[in-house]
């Protein structure tokens, strides 16, 4: 992990290039111009000053008594520092970012204070398994073969992207473009699951095989990135816009669904199926796509073009491979 000083002025060097460009705007939700830390819009240090919401008795009601009696929505995310979803603030210690502002302003909606946690991908789902915590909420695609534990309520397009290093050549244009190359992924996401599966299909197709190898932490996809251990990465759009802003020698080669080339896949908050909570976790995020403060969040990290325009539950996800 970089140093405290470190990020921030390759956070700040980045955002100044995207308030240049266009891509990001101020918003309330941030109090710009104040500090070294905060530049276009973007408050990168521990003090958010988030964008918040009043609780809403009625959406509250439907909250697990349980839950409700304690008073706190436990959510646990990513461990891995990815802006602009889930980061750590300039004390390498508050995690910031679009993913805990959105859990922030359902709790306002529920009446429940927020406890942030974190973990590695693969362990969000164990927590949630176990109790130990309520939702999971990091950039979650809706797929089929999840909800067949898991109940989802959706708060944003899913878009993924192919990173590469800067004039390397490499395009993306559809499956058959991973062919022969080493590409780095987050082991048991999605885009694993996608990359997989075209290699597969690849391959039956006479094709050059791809070398897929997998990663935990940005810091170190970015550094095989970087040294040409591998060709590619396959992650989140808004965190490889944000990283070729921020480092300036890498760009998109392409991108394309989180739910494959034929649907259009959704992120969601997750928890336990059946367990009573999903119901009032939708009418919460419904309610502040109503009340405005969902756009406001979006716009406050520049994700704007993610936005929804109505929280489902349960919707068609990215298919169960063979």
């Amino acid at each position: 992990m970089f140093a405290s000083s470190r990020r921030v002025r390759l956070l700040t060097s980045a955002l100044t290039a995207a308030a240049l460009l266009g891509v990001a705007a101020c918003s309330s939700g941030a109090d710009a111009g104040t500090d070294a830390a905060t530049t276009a819009g973007y408050n990168l240090t521990a003090d958010q000053n988030r964008i918040t919401t009043d609780p809403v008795e009625e959406i509250a009601a439907k909250v697990p008594q349980e839950i409700r009696d304690r008073g706190t929505l436990v959510v646990t995310g990513s461990a891995g520092t990815a802006p602009p979803l889930r980061f750590y603030a300039d004390d390498d210690t508050t995690i910031i970012g679009s993913e805990t502002d959105f859990a922030h302003l359902i709790g306002n909606v529920l009446d429940l204070d927020i406890e942030l946690t974190a973990a590695d991908w693969a362990q969000n789902f164990v927590r949630v398994d176990s109790g130990e915590a309520d939702v999971f909420i990091s950039n979650v695609t809706v797929t089929e073969e999840r909800k067949e534990k898991y109940d989802f309520a959706t708060y944003r397009l899913d878009s993924l992207a192919v990173e590469v290093g800067k004039d390397s050549g490499v395009t993306f244009d559809g499956p058959e473009d991973i062919a022969g190359l080493t590409i780095g992924v987050g082991s048991g996401t999605n885009q694993e699951a996608l990359l997989v599966e075209w290699n597969e299909q690849n391959v039956a197709t006479g094709l050059e095989p791809a070398e897929i190898l997998y990663y935990q932490n940005a810091v170190d996809y970015y550094l095989a990135l970087g040294s040409g251990r591998i060709d590619a990465y396959v992650g989140p759009n808004p965190t490889s816009a944000f990283h070729v802003l921020q480092a300036g020698e890498t760009e998109i080669a392409g991108t394309f669904s989180g739910a494959g080339l034929d649907l259009q896949g959704e992120i969601a908050v997750l928890t336990k199926k059946d367990n009573g909570l999903i119901q009032a976790i939708n009418e919460a995020i419904n309610h502040i796509i109503e009340n405005g403060t969902y756009a406001e969040v979006l716009e406050r990290w520049g994700i704007s073009n993610e936005a929804i325009e109505v929280s489902r539950i349960n919707p068609p996800g990215l298919p169960k491979t063979a």
